[in-house]
């Protein structure tokens, strides 16, 4: 999941105009009024065009009905106002003297007439192309000794190399190792919680985790994340480490690729920040040490994959950014040792993209784009019917239509796999912002594929067991079947503030094992 955590509000008013840098915020918003918009006196006529033309500045417009009426009045609009050279008060605005954006105080009392005029009262309800059957299809419940103290696991994560999981807690900032009975084996203390880990093995036989340590997991910038490589067969605990990048905003994810055909493998790392952050080149050296280079200092990124993606022999780049702008962008290898960049889909700031992955889900030699959003702690803290899982097919050269959709609340990753072994891909989701009130169900689901792009729903009964803040697939105990891997942040994040919480607050983590013998169908 995207690490943005509640302790101020005040960081979360940023949803309509995104998490974009300060250059940026002032580059898009300081543009003068054009003269040539004709406005018809019409206070919500007028209002709809001034939105299309102010609010699409730094972000896709987000329409009315996205959000409820009272949200847009108290929370998105005089949040919004502060970017277009205004302040709010109680029920009104009022021009500062500082003028960034241009535009008057009548026709941003427009906007205002339109989305209160527009928006709806709630948010209606989403209907499902599938009913969800609360069972638990081929798997069965697998759980670790409980800790002593409350859980606030940031990362689960499988090393295919050694069949073990490892995870982070945000309270002691290490990296623990468990084996496949479940038990901690060992405890690593790293410079803070971990967001990701990629697994290496070394040309010795050495097992390495390149860890995101993701510093400050409230987002405020405050750049002292760190990615480090941890020797995870050292004995000495202390001297395992070696540093590999500091300073960085918030890394959320590392990923690796020889992007300049060196014969070195490079990194990249996702610095998600907050006002500020970016896309990260770490070039390796002949001498194993790494220079960093910026791709792109577009802040809000929480996904990336590698690949060659335009078949012309050099590794590309494709992110996912889930606040600001958010969207899906190819980053192709200008064989420079640049990118040139290609937006593939934009989302309305709404959304909160979580993740994505590239998966040929019907057999036509066309990897689809499966994706999912959910990111529900922005100011905008209500349950909202576009959320969940999507899948687009890729019609060819990496455009994308829309072939389903099944509604999550607060939907957080997916994970496809064949984990029936009938020969298909099915899909695996968490949902942190589930509706934990009324259907705590919806937190975890398998998505059994009974035909291409067509799904048997299964809400998998682990509610009662914690709340999924992070998720990762992998065969722990070495049977040639994938297991589905839940790490456990138990407090913190509600956005349902009559409920008190009832699942267990001390489990890091649980799994849930493949026994798929057969066909199911």
């Amino acid at each position: 999941m995207s690490f943005r955590k509640p302790y101020l509000l005040t960081f979360y008013i940023l949803l309509f105009i995104g998490f974009l840098s300060a250059d940026m915020l002032i580059d898009g918003c300081k543009q003068k009024s054009d003269s040539t918009v004709k406005l018809t006196g019409n206070a919500v006529a007028d209002g709809k065009l001034l939105a299309q033309i102010y609010c699409t500045k730094c972000h896709a417009l987000v329409p009315a009905n996205a959000l409820p009426n009272d949200v847009w009045i108290y929370h998105t609009l005089p949040a919004m106002a502060h970017y277009l050279g205004l302040s709010s008060y109680l029920d009104g605005y009022f021009k500062r003297e500082t003028d960034t954006a241009g535009l008057t105080l009548v026709e941003y009392q427009d906007i205002v007439a339109y989305y209160k005029k527009m928006a709806p009262a709630t948010l209606p309800k989403a209907s499902r192309p599938a009913p969800l059957n609360i069972d638990w299809a081929g798997f069965s419940l697998k759980m670790p000794a409980q800790a002593i103290h409350p859980a606030y696991t940031t990362m689960v994560a499988f090393n295919p190399n050694n069949h073990k999981i490892y995870t982070s807690d945000y309270i002691y900032s290490n990296l623990a190792e468990w084996d496949s009975n479940l038990t901690e084996q060992a405890t690593i203390t790293i410079p803070t919680a971990a967001a990701s880990a990629l697994f290496k093995k070394d040309s010795s036989g050495i097992d390495h985790a390149i860890v995101s340590c993701i510093g400050r997991v409230e987002p405020v910038d405050f750049p002292n994340g760190r990615v480090v490589d941890v020797n995870l067969n050292s004995e000495n605990k202390k001297d395992s480490q070696t540093l590999i990048a500091s300073d960085l905003a918030r890394p959320v994810q590392t990923i690796e690729g020889d992007f300049d055909k060196d014969g070195l493998t490079d990194l990249i790392t996702l610095g998600q920040g907050n006002l500020k952050g970016g896309v990260y080149l770490l070039k390796q050296n002949k001498d194993h040490t790494y220079t960093q280079t910026t791709i792109t200092e577009q802040p809000g990124a929480v996904q990336a994959v590698a690949g060659d993606f335009n078949g012309d022999g050099w590794t590309d780049l494709m992110v996912l950014f889930g606040t600001g702008d958010e969207g899906l962008w190819l980053f192709a290898n200008d064989h420079k040792g640049g990118f040139i960049s290609r937006n593939l889909l934009r989302f309305p700031p709404v959304y909160g993209s979580t993740s994505f992955q590239l998966a040929d889900m019907d057999h036509d030699g066309k990897p689809d784009l499966i994706y999912t959003c959910g990111y529900n702690f922005h100011d905008s803290r209500v349950l909202k019917p576009y959320h969940g899982l999507y899948i687009f097919k890729n019609t060819g050269n990496w455009n994308f239509k829309q072939q389903w959709f099944y509604q999550i609340d607060g939907c957080t990753k997916a994970i496809a796999a064949d984990f029936d072994g009938d020969g298909d891909l099915d899909i695996v989701t968490s949902a942190f912002f589930a509706d934990v009130k009324t259907q705590p169900e919806e937190s975890v689901i398998y998505f059994e594929q009974v035909s291409p792009f067509n799904f048997k729903a299964h809400a998998i009964p682990v509610s009662k067991y914690g709340r999924w803040f992070s998720m990762d697939v992998g065969d722990y105990n070495n049977d040639g079947k994938p297991d589905i891997i839940l790490g456990n942040y138990s407090s913190g994040f509600l956005i349902q503030s009559d409920y008190k919480p009832g699942w267990n607050k001390n489990l890091p983590f649980i799994v849930l094992q493949n026994n798929f013998k057969k066909l199911t169908r």
